[in-house]
C-alpha cells in the first residue's frame, strides 16, 4: 500500500527568507512560517497556541519565494515532511523535520488578487 505524504499550512512569515545558491547554481530558500490555532480556557477566553514550521523552496520556487515574500506574509503552503539528521558539536544527533514546498499561494489582503507560485 502507497503512503501519503502532504501538507497544507496557512500562516505568516516570521522573516524574509534566507535565499543561497548551491553547487551548480541550484536555488534554495528557507523560511519560517507561523500557524496559529485558538482554544477557549476555563473562562471562555481565546488563547493562541502558535507553532513554527522551517519551509523549504527549491530552484525557481526559492527564486520566486525571494523576490515576493517578506517577512510578515501570509501564505498557503502545499508541500511534504522531511526529517534529517546531523551531528552537533556536542557530539548528540539533532533531528529537524521540514516542509519541502511544491506550491505555495500568496494571501495578504494588500494583493489585488491571489499569486499561486508552483513549483
Amino acid at each position: 500500500m502507497r503512503g501519503l505524504n502532504k501538507v497544507n499550512l496557512i500562516g505568516n512569515l516570521g522573516k524574509d527568507p534566507d535565499y543561497k545558491e548551491l553547487k551548480g547554481k541550484i536555488p534554495v530558500a528557507k523560511f519560517d512560517l507561523a500557524t496559529t490555532e485558538f482554544h477557549k480556557n476555563q473562562k471562555g477566553e481565546l488563547i493562541p497556541r502558535t507553532e513554527w514550521h522551517r519551509i523549504i523552496s527549491w530552484r525557481g520556487l526559492a527564486e520566486l519565494s525571494k523576490n515576493y515574500l517578506k517577512m510578515g506574509s501570509t501564505i498557503f503552503v502545499e508541500g511534504s515532511l522531511r526529517t534529517r539528521s546531523y551531528e552537533g558539536k556536542d557530539g548528540i544527533t539533532h533531528y529537524i523535520t521540514e516542509i519541502i514546498a511544491d506550491s505555495i499561494i500568496m494571501l495578504d489582503k494588500a494583493k489585488t488578487k491571489k499569486t499561486k507560485i508552483q513549483a
